[in-house]
């Protein structure tokens, strides 16, 4: 068996007869003591004539390992063999036939399942180095191919250790044979411009063209805190610092930087306003100083001393001993906190950038001074790189805090995107140049609008009957407490109160006034509830009515929350089904064509839709795509109706809903108010469309006290006759569809402030159960098959 198992441009003969030829030169020197030692190397040499002229059986290395180990004894000291890690190798091969005591130690620890290979080398890089040393040898021309080479080799502990290998090639002889190609100038530039071409490689140095004869002496050395470090600043600044990064890659390197297989790493945030540290919820960090909690007081969680040296001076502290450090101080929670997780040591470092402590890195061990102020020094070469990464944190950190905002707050809808964001471009380019800039207003002209709303109706009589009732309930129960005070002891004060108490729930029995409420919550909270927690202790009947009040009553308004919470929910739960609805069928309309639109929940929801070339910035409009979307507004209109009475059954109270849409005809502009950060129609004469959005749930049908909004109708508002024809096609569709009843009827509006001439379409809605697929009911019939 050989070891020329791997392709390369050459041969491969084990040789020592360059190192032999420097005992013979040392043999015929001067030095007396050399050329003895030269000269019984070269005795031992001498029976065995193979060891010089080269051999490629791997079985020879044990049949003369007496021989080599004294012709390679000088190479191998025995005074340096327990430090220097050494060996003596084949070339571009894992055949060791000599080494040193501590290399062997090493091999010992890896384990016998650990193949001892180069980190990241291909095969195809090794053909090229060889190239390349017959290029240095024959052609004393210096590629400078390789970066230097490192082997990841683990220790007993499982602990990968980086070393780096270095060469000594001086006992090496190269010899051409007639598969060898002369090499030219222009095919060596040629080389140099194709390291990735493998082939043509190939193609100037054919496989085993060259006769190799020799042997190599690899010197390596522990570089394990160099490339640690390195691979730190690679990992801090390459990608984001977060949990999993912390766990796969961070605490593996700072292992090996500290020589502690299990240490743990952690990072706690410092809020320099509230003098707190914050988990690092972004990125979910783990922090051994907050354990379980989220946020807690500087001076709460350190020690004096340790407060001082973090926070103040911006220095390191190191527990080498914490359970001697919790004898000390027991109620300390610092030392608390460590005792209970089973760390025994502790490094606390402080992340600083200038003179702004951003954070404080952690690290812990479970074992007594295994982390103490002497290796904690190891940091200051890699605490450069840990700033640079805090600081690049915090600014992402922040920016996802403004998008947050901007998301939930100042939302720019995706299709008027490409405005803001070309504007803000113009604005970064003047103001990088020093010109005088500003943000200007964003304006698109010749929109069409569509509105419509789906009002809860009666939604504040209904709001009004239920706080009514909750302060009912709570004045009768009061009421009760202190009548069966004054029975217990006749205070003139329990019977004044009394006398304050009745006239409000007199008044309560019919209505509720508009400061009704206010005064009733002002009378409680100030008078009555001191008097109520004085009382609260007493043992008895009384004691338990002054608890079961408390136990009633909210704790932030210090009122009774049932109706009103019923009424809450119920709004609640009618405006997100129905916002659920058109924010999904929204995506279907932007992709018949872009336009802009923006939906608010009041007691309902509306919404408003703006369409037109300006705002696609294409020319492609046509008003086809408008009356697209009005058809795509009334069927969305018909979903919601359907969404809400499906949903009644469900509702704590049962309120109706009532649809309007406003059809306006002349195209407008729109401006982006930067100061409410929302669009508004822009110029005087444009104003009337807000005016009618704004008073037309008010409107009266003409001639009569009837509102225009009906339950279980769509009312849609016009003001031409095309408009009344347009829509009236879209009616006759959706009833084939089923999705409106044949009950139409036009109608004439009140004059509005400012407005006259209106007209509408009242239709109804044809209802659909989940659970039936053939069945429609008119707004009638499914309140009564509701009741049923």
């Amino acid at each position: 068996m050989n070891w020329n198992h791997q392709e390369l441009p050459f041969t491969m003969e084990l040789s020592f007869n360059k190192l032999i030829e420097k005992y013979e030169e040392q043999a015929k020197g001067e030095d007396i003591l050399l050329a003895e030692r030269a000269q019984k190397v070269l005795e031992v040499q001498r029976p065995y004539p193979v060891l010089r002229s080269g051999f490629i059986d791997v079985s020879l290395l044990e049949k003369y390992r007496e021989p080599i180990q004294v012709i390679l004894q000088d190479s191998f000291a025995p005074v340096l063999t327990e430090n220097e890690i050494k060996i003596a190798t084949i070339p571009f091969d894992n055949v060791v036939f000599n080494s040193s005591k501590r290399f062997k130690k090493i091999m010992e620890e890896a384990g016998t399942d650990f193949s001892f290979e180069m980190r990241h080398t291909r095969e195809e890089d090794m053909y090229i180095l060889a190239c390349s040393f017959i290029l240095s040898y024959q052609y004393n021309i210096d590629l400078q191919f390789k970066s230097p080479l490192f082997f990841d080799v683990p220790d007993k502990n499982g602990m990968i250790k980086t070393y780096r290998i270095m060469y000594n090639a001086d006992f090496m002889e190269l010899v051409s044979t007639d598969k060898s190609k002369e090499i030219s100038d222009e095919d060596i530039a040629e080389l140099l411009d194709n390291f990735e071409n493998i082939e043509l490689w190939k193609q100037h140095f054919p496989p085993n063209s060259w006769q190799a004869k020799g042997f190599i002496i690899a010197s390596m050395f522990d570089v394990t805190l160099e490339n640690s470090i390195s691979e730190l600043k690679t990992g801090l600044l390459s990608q984001r610092v977060d949990g999993d990064f912390f766990v796969d890659q961070f605490e593996r390197i700072f292992q090996s930087i500290f020589n502690i297989h299990d240490l743990r790493v952690g990072f706690v945030r410092f809020d320099e306003e509230t003098n707190q540290f914050e988990r690092d919820f972004s990125e979910n960090i783990p922090s051994f100083l907050l354990k379980d909690n989220t946020s807690k007081g500087c001076k709460t969680s350190l020690c004096k001393f340790s407060y001082e040296k973090l926070i103040e001076n911006h220095e390191c502290f190191a527990i080498s001993d914490v359970d001697k450090y919790f004898k000390r101080s027991p109620d300390e929670y610092e030392f608390k906190i460590f005792k209970e997780q089973g760390i025994k040591s502790v490094i606390l470092a402080p992340v600083v950038d200038g003179r702004e402590l951003l954070g404080v890195l952690e690290l812990v061990s479970k074992r007594t001074r295994e982390l103490n102020s002497i290796n904690a020094n190891k940091l200051k070469d890699v605490m450069p790189y840990l700033v640079a990464a805090t600081v690049r944190s915090k600014e992402e950190y922040h920016n996802k805090i403004e998008a947050i905002i901007q998301h939930e707050c100042t939302s720019i809808h995706d299709s008027v995107y490409w405005r803001f964001e070309q504007e803000a471009k113009r604005f970064l380019k003047d103001n990088t140049l020093g010109n005088q800039t500003s943000f200007q207003e964003i304006v698109f002209n010749d929109v069409y609008p569509l509105y419509g709303q789906i009002d809860i109706k009666d939604s504040s009589k209904a709001r009004n009957e239920s706080i009514r009732k909750d302060l009912m309930i709570q004045l009768s129960l009061v009421e009760q407490i202190f009548k069966q005070a004054f029975e217990i002891n006749p205070l003139p004060i329990y019977e004044e109160l009394l006398f304050r108490i009745q006239p409000y729930l007199t008044n309560l029995k019919s209505t509720l006034h508009t400061d009704t409420e206010q005064n009733i919550l002002d009378l409680l909270n100030e008078e009555v509830h001191p008097f109520l927690r004085h009382m609260e202790g007493k043992q008895g009947s009384l004691g338990d009515l002054i608890s079961n009040y408390f136990f009633q009553i909210d704790e932030k308004s210090g009122a009774i929350y049932d109706h009103r919470k019923n009424y809450d929910i119920t709004v609640t739960k009618i405006n997100k089904r129905l916002a659920s609805i058109i924010d999904k069928q929204q995506k279907n309309a932007q992709a018949m064509y872009p336009h802009y639109f923006e939906r608010y929940k009041t007691d309902g929801v509306e919404h408003n839709m703006y369409i037109g070339e300006t705002i696609t910035r294409e020319d492609s409009f046509n008003e086809l795509y408008l009356y697209n979307l009005r058809l795509w507004q009334l069927q969305v209109m018909c979903e919601m109706e359907n969404a809400h009475y499906n949903l009644l059954p469900e509702l704590p109270i049962q309120l109706d809903v009532a649809s309007l849409l406003l059809v306006y005809n002349s195209p407008l502009s729109i401006r982006f108010r930067m100061d409410e950060k929302q669009f508004d129609v822009d110029g005087t004469y444009n104003a009337r469309y807000e005016i009618l959005k704004k008073r037309l749930d008010k409107a009266y049908i003409k001639g009569t006290k009837k509102r225009l909004t009906e339950k279980g109708k769509i009312a849609i508002v016009y003001s031409q006759k095309k408009d009344e024809r347009e829509y009236m096609r879209y009616i006759k569709f959706l009833q084939s569809k089923q999705l409106l009843s044949q009950n139409v009827e036009i109608i004439e509006l009140e004059g509005l402030q400012g407005v006259s001439g209106l007209r509408a379409i009242k239709v109804e809605v044809l209802y659909k159960k989940k659970d039936s697929d053939k069945i429609f009911y008119t707004y009638d019939d499914l309140i009564q098959e509701l009741k049923n």
